[in-house]
């Protein structure tokens, strides 16, 4: 997370110094107009985004990502690694109590953790893969590995490690986990985290009341949240979203449209918030020796890759698309993602070099290429519309296939594509997620490119027992580099999460893995 100073560290400051200038008050409420409802917000089923991005309000984490991006405690007041890196100790604070004022122990630890890291229930048991046990008497919670594992301590302060009460989760009705965790979830789950649910209606609307047994103190000493409860309205439409808004129906709205921002920033009565993110835009190549027809492949020529980027002006495409909101790539990972290494944007327009790279390739004469884009996606289409008339000129005959996203997906896995639209956004805030994603052969074929790097493979499996921190990051430096250079991607573009908030309300912040957090919000009374 090289740059996140400016990013990350320099919202959070400036955020800070902003609500320190006035006189936080307790109390009231805030409405939010959401883009989807979420269906389960429980740590290990929940696999969309309206559900991973409130799993923080309900369950609390051992540990917690800090404003900086470092790890800092959360429920566990202390942690240790041991010299050989294989047994993590943590201690859980005095007086921890759940949402019905029940204790949190050591039980209820070891009972989310094997919860979450078990194969047979949610996706996101492999986060945890490298725990062999978990173990704790009294306040001390205890994981053997089953080697080194540099992610451990952030996969603990990850949504999938929320802290849930056992007692009640395994009184719920339901004679399989899921069935108890659906029932749970419905009749108003006993919480760990600054809120409990209030009141739902599916599809509809949602509310959350304060947790009057949280533990984490505000600026005023007292526990958090400041707020006695938020209250979500689901509007799938964008603009219906800004209506409301505007008219005062509600406080804040996500997902602006990029081309609204402009407009709400100089509307008075509102901010436009545009909270860093590690959120990326980009285009996997093919880079396979043959299509998937069988004929001979250009794009499996680096220098073919690399022309493509040099004949791609990412300033234009990032007027065009996220309205100069956006900004260049400068890795496979985001700016805001931890071991970031770019020292600036990857291959800046030079429509010359992309010319005399397809020459040494042997491809003056031009050739087809087929961008599979998403049907339905004004962003797409513009994508489309824009790389075709900057590669027309080397003679590139760029042409679409419009597809649903479950088609796109399929093309990826079978390498039945050329290049195709995607994006990205960091679940974990620890650089092997996305690296391994995007760059790994063995996970899923570098985002289903076919790219197979003998280097890059084996630093990746290095860096995830290395618990050496230089070390680690001298090996994503060179992944970093490598993949820059090797260019399976068409490198795009970073975006940043687009919330428009009234100005009555003050601290309310999307974390730049999407978590909302309104733990810190308060409503400002005139």
């Amino acid at each position: 997370m090289t740059p996140l100073l400016p990013l990350f560290l320099g919202a959070a400051l400036g955020l800070a110094a902003a609500t320190s200038a006035l006189a936080i008050e307790r109390g009231g409420s805030m409405s939010f107009a959401r883009y989807d409802d979420s269906a389960i917000i429980d740590p290990v089923y929940a696999d969309r985004n309206p559900d991973l991005w409130m799993i923080n309000a309900f369950y609390e984490t051992l540990l917690r990502n800090g404003p900086d991006g470092s790890i800092v405690p959360g429920l566990a007041e202390s942690h240790a690694v041991s010299a050989d890196g294989k047994t993590i100790t943590l201690t859980l604070r005095d007086g921890l109590r759940f949402s019905d004022g029940s204790p949190i122990t050591g039980e209820d630890v070891v009972f989310s953790l094997d919860r979450a890291r078990n194969p047979d229930l949610g996706p996101w048991a492999g986060l945890l893969g490298s725990v062999e046990s978990v173990a704790a008497e009294g306040d001390t919670v205890t994981l053997a590995l089953k080697q080194p594992d540099p992610t451990i301590l952030s996969i603990l302060a990850t949504f999938n490690t929320g802290i849930m009460p056992k007692a009640a989760f395994e009184k719920a009705a339901g004679a399989t986990d899921q069935e108890k965790a659906q029932a749970f979830f419905a009749g108003g789950p006993v919480t760990s985290g600054p809120f409990m649910l209030k009141s739902r209606v599916q599809g509809a609307s949602m509310s959350f009341a304060r947790n009057p047994n949280y533990w984490r103190p505000g600026e005023d000493g007292k526990p958090l949240p400041y707020l006695d409860a938020v209250d979500f309205t689901v509007i799938p439409d964008d603009a219906t979203r800004i209506l409301k808004l505007q008219a005062g129906e509600v406080d804040a709205a996500e997902f602006i449209p990029f081309a609204r921002v402009g407009e709400l920033g100089a509307d008075p009565d509102l901010k436009m918030e545009l909270f860093p993110s590690t959120r990326i835009v980009y285009a996997p190549i093919n880079t396979r020796e043959a299509r998937a027809d069988g004929a001979k492949n250009p794009l499996a020529d680096v220098k073919v890759r690399q022309a493509l980027n040099y004949a791609t002006n990412k300033d234009v495409l990032i007027k065009l698309v996220t309205f100069g909101t956006g900004k260049p790539m400068t890795s496979l990972m985001s700016a805001a993602t931890q071991l970031h290494y770019g020292p600036e944007p990857l291959y800046p327009y030079d429509p010359e070099k992309a010319r005399a790279l397809l020459g040494e390739a042997g491809l003056s004469g031009g050739f087809e290429v087929k961008l599979t884009t998403l049907a339905g996606s004004a962003d797409d289409a513009t994508l489309f519309t824009a790389l075709q008339q900057m590669w027309a000129p080397l003679g590139i005959d760029l042409t679409v296939e419009q597809v649903d996203n479950p088609t796109r997906g399929e093309k990826n896995r079978s390498g039945a594509f050329d290049i195709h639209t995607y994006g990205w956004a960091n679940d974990v805030n620890d650089p092997a997620q996305v690296t391994g994603w995007l760059g790994y052969y063995k996970q899923r074929q570098a985002v289903g490119t076919g790219w197979n790097n003998a280097e890059f493979n084996d630093l990746f499996e290095k860096s995830n027992s290395e618990v050496d921190p230089e070390k680690r990051r001298g090996e994503y430096k060179r992944m970093q580099e490598i993949y820059a250079q090797e260019a399976p991607l068409l490198f795009l573009f970073e975006t940043p999460f687009a919330v428009a908030v009234s100005r009555s309300i003050e601290g309310y912040v999307q974390t730049p893995l999407g978590a909302n957090d309104f733990s810190e919000a308060w409503r400002a009374r005139k």
